[in-house]
């Protein structure tokens, strides 16, 4: 069984996880990392702690006590306008300070996103799409689904 935490952009911090959670059953988004056969499990959940990420050093540290072999931070970091200008730091922070491997995205960027910020050229610039590879394979359909 793999265990894994999740933590969430805190423009989001009262989400519900019910996108996180849908791609986690799916396999979609991030997600699709694993395979359908292979059990998951999320062992911890939380949000950044706000810019500049506060709680970056501290929470994936609790996850790893849960078992934690992976941490997702999430698709809001990317989605959000603008995307969180930490994620690098953030992805190379818990890295290589708990030698833990870091996902950049959870469930599928919802299509009404991609089409609205597609054309800024924030994605362009920053390479979203080498920073969170998993996001831009998803085909249309299911981006649909997760507007």
């Amino acid at each position: 069984m793999r265990k894994i935490g999740i933590i969430i952009c805190a423009r989001y911090q009262s989400c519900g996880g019910g996108k996180c959670l849908r791609a986690l059953r799916e396999r979609a988004g991030g997600f699709s990392i694993y395979s359908p056969e292979e059990e998951v499990e999320l062992v911890g959940y939380s949000y950044c702690g706000g810019c500049p990420g506060g709680n970056i050093e501290y929470v994936p540290e609790e996850m790893i006590k849960n078992g934690a072999e992976a941490i997702h931070l999430a698709t809001g970091f990317v989605v959000g306008y603008p995307p969180c200008p930490y994620i690098n730091a953030f992805k190379s922070l818990i890295e290589s300070k708990h030698h833990i491997k870091v996902v950049v995205g959870t469930h599928p960027i919802p299509m009404k996103y991609f089409v609205a910020h597609k054309n800024l050229p924030f994605w362009d610039e920053t390479k979203m799409d080498s920073v969170a590879p998993e996001l831009f394979r998803d085909p249309e359909p299911v981006m649909k689904a997760y507007d």
